[in-house]
């Protein structure tokens, strides 16, 4: 990063006066984080994008630069490579000069039927979903203790609440994440750092085009709104769209014994 660009960094001012968020986006390709960076981008935040995909990752950060973001650095990287996510990390925050929000919001949905057949492919799966995630939170959290400060904003997914036939796969790894963040939060709040569990129910995205009734699922950019929302507040654990805490109540307290025969 170029002296210039970190100077630009230390002082970015947006649009009301304030000092600029700094947030570190993981995953900054997926359709939630990427509608969650255009609402932080009209507000003039500092923006660290990391993704995988190259061509998608420099169109994303283009936008979003267009759009009032003060700065935009980016990494393109294979998050499921534990190895170089300290030295990522690092560049990351370094780049940012600091760090107030890191939204982590890669995941797969894997293809359940496949990895009901191959243990390779439920290994990808929870290994993308849950041991990539660890891998990041812990270098995350670690920084944020010795700062006694900062918001680590995570994507889990409702399909963690109750595992079903239909992606107990998927299901399973994000369970795994919502109780590793949970005891997370559980070290780290006393410390100054918030944890947030976010569980998305479906929601219109890429990831879900072509899914059957995935025309009902809910808009991206209400998910969006509801999450930069929640995150300003320091919410412990937010389900989007807020009705899904309540169907998930009723899900979770459903008999085993009636459970096992329904077609979920």
């Amino acid at each position: 990063m170029s002296t210039q660009a970190t100077q630009a960094a230390e002082i970015a001012i947006n649009s009301n006066g304030n000092t600029a968020k700094k947030i570190l986006v993981l995953g900054a390709t997926s359709g939630i984080a990427e509608a969650t960076c255009r609402i932080w981008a009209a507000e003039g935040a500092q923006l660290f994008l990391v993704a995988r995909n190259a061509n998608k990752l420099a169109a994303v950060a283009a936008d979003l630069k267009l759009r009032g973001a003060s700065y935009v650095g980016t990494a393109v990287a294979d998050l499921d490579d534990t190895n170089i996510h300290p030295e990522l990390l690092a560049h990351a925050v370094n780049s940012l000069t600091g760090m107030d929000i890191a939204y982590v919001a890669l995941g797969v949905l894997g293809d359940q039927a496949k990895a009901e057949q191959d243990f390779e492919q439920a290994a990808q799966i929870i290994y993308t979903n849950f041991m990539a995630p660890v891998s990041l939170l812990t270098w995350l959290a670690n920084y944020c203790v010795q700062r006694h400060a900062g918001v680590l904003a995570v994507i889990s997914s409702v399909a963690g609440d109750r595992g079903r036939k239909s992606n107990y796969l998927y299901g399973s790894s994000k369970a795994g994440l919502t109780a590793f963040l949970a005891g997370l939060r559980n070290r780290v709040d006393r410390e100054g750092v918030t944890v947030m569990t976010i569980k998305p129910g479906p929601v219109q995205t890429s990831m879900t085009a072509g899914m059957k009734g995935a025309e009902k699922f809910a808009d991206v950019n209400k998910v969006a709104a509801a999450i930069a929302k929640g995150i300003d507040k320091r919410v412990d654990i937010l389900y989007v769209p807020a009705i899904w805490r309540i169907i998930m109540l009723v899900v979770r307290h459903i008999p085993e014994r009636i459970f096992k025969k329904l077609n979920l």
